[in-house]
């Protein structure tokens, strides 16, 4: 793809600015304390404000543009539906709408042939919930801490991470418990397979404790994203297959963020050999063109539905314009082996690349990740692992991040950024110089955050 030539227009930039100031409520934010860049646009890997200045994106937007900004073949696919047919209603059978189904379903593991689709990620955790429930008659839910699993009710009462606090309820029948992660064990463990164990005979003694006859099911970020990218070791995810299996519990995978060749997959858990019960999807189905989620449904659980209506739905559940976008992008990723440079760029790019900016920097405490989903988990001390600021941080205790952020972005990176940790989460089509080019931008960042280590 030819770069495209950016054009200043700092007037227009602070027309689009000032209109968003006047009128926009962001998410996630205090408003009054944000100032958003003006995006004047996006192609392949790269964005650009209105100054001129352009920035390669290691976000991924929210880590769902898996092909990248305006792809052809894609906003043609966009087009040619809105013309033939625009919109309809769920109820009916569309043929656009069969065919992105069809495509995802010849994709997920075993038999998670039936497709839910929603308008994001957040509704697809709500729908999977709600399939749990109604098919075993239970109530409960077992998530983990360090999880992310969306802002709707049931999904933010499901999350791990701080942003479930303001809207906890408390009453959302979630338990949580600790997943494996090895450089933070809660379990003292030393190794992987301590860690393994340890957490699977946690996650035993909860189900125990709560009454196995209570949880209607588990749900696990395949990969967790952004609560910091911690790979599960050798064994887990199979281990809680085999819990799930002998309490009669619905074994749910959110792939919303891993999932649609984030990892060097199709999805993450072809990794680990595992077949859930329900998996959740959205961002990367069609690279976040048109919103679009859903519910990957195994045989038993759809059954249930066969006689007794699911009693949910979403007015703009399968909408043409959406499934015409995740038509597009599986035959685009397919057709120009996304999946495959995904893996690629992990395994001899970013993998070795990461691993040689933390032998040199004293910030970096660990390299984790597979595919284009990495993390550098960034500290005061290697030797205590001190997170480089306070879980949670913000204002003044954040600014060792702030500076190190502002740093990526002078040198024409944009960043994924949650707490003391930095993702590197490129396009799936990232090219090699792509990524040697924002590896180097992480390496004079990482001087920045090497200040404040002690």
């Amino acid at each position: 793809m030819t770069p495209h030539v950016v054009e200043p227009d700092p007037q227009a930039g602070a027309a689009v600015k000032a209109a968003d100031r006047a009128h926009v409520f962001h998410s996630w934010s205090a408003q009054g304390l944000i100032d958003p860049l003006a995006v004047a646009g996006a192609e392949g890997s790269y964005f650009w404000d209105y100054d001129g200045n352009r920035y390669l994106d290691f976000s991924s937007g929210l880590v769902y543009t898996n092909i990248g900004y305006q792809h052809p073949r894609v906003v043609a696919a966009i087009q040619e539906q809105a013309a033939k047919l625009a919109t309809f209603a769920p109820a009916f059978a569309v043929d656009v709408r069969s065919e992105a189904a069809r495509l995802i379903a010849e994709r997920t593991p075993g038999d998670l042939d039936k497709i839910f689709f929603t308008n994001g990620g957040a509704e697809a955790v709500e729908n999977a919930v709600r399939m749990a429930r109604l098919h075993t008659g239970r109530t409960k839910v077992l998530s983990a801490y360090r999880s992310y699993h969306g802002a709707t009710s049931t999904a933010i009462n499901l999350t791990g991470d701080p942003r479930r606090w303001a809207s906890d309820s408390g009453t959302a029948g979630v338990v949580r418990f600790w997943a494996p992660f090895l450089y933070r064990s809660p379990f003292y463990a030393t190794t992987e397979a301590e860690e393994c164990a340890r957490a699977l005979q946690h996650l035993e003694d909860t189900i125990a404790f709560e009454g196995p006859a209570t949880i209607a099911a588990i749900i696990l970020e395949t990969v967790p994203g952004t609560a910091g990218i911690m790979i599960p070791p050798p064994g887990y995810l199979t281990g809680v297959r085999e819990i799930c299996d002998r309490y009669g519990i619905v074994f749910i995978l959110d792939e919303v963020m891993a999932g649609f060749g984030r990892t060097g997959k199709w999805f993450a858990s072809e990794h680990f050999d595992v077949v859930p019960d329900l998996m959740t999807f959205a961002k990367g189905v069609n690279s976040g063109y048109v919103p679009l989620g859903g519910v990957a449904i195994n045989a038993e659980i759809a059954a249930t539905f066969d006689k007794r209506p699911f009693p949910g739905g979403l007015t703009y559940s399968g909408h043409p314009l959406a499934c015409a976008a995740a038509v597009a992008t599986i035959q685009v990723m397919a057709d120009e082996k996304v999946v495959e440079n995904a893996a690629h760029i992990g395994e001899n790019v970013l993998g070795p690349g990461l691993r040689e900016l933390a032998e040199r920097h004293p910030s970096v405490g660990e390299v984790r990740g597979m595919g284009v989903f990495w993390a550098l988990d960034l500290v005061k001390n290697r030797e205590t692992r001190e997170p480089l600021v306070p879980y949670n941080a913000a204002g003044e205790a954040n600014a060792p991040m702030a500076a190190f952020g502002a740093a990526l972005k002078k040198n024409g990176l944009w960043p994924f950024i949650n707490m003391n940790r930095t993702h590197a989460v490129p396009a799936c089509n990232v090219t090699e110089a792509e990524a040697k080019e924002g590896l180097a931008a992480l390496d004079a960042a990482l001087s920045v955050a090497d200040t404040h280590t002690v």
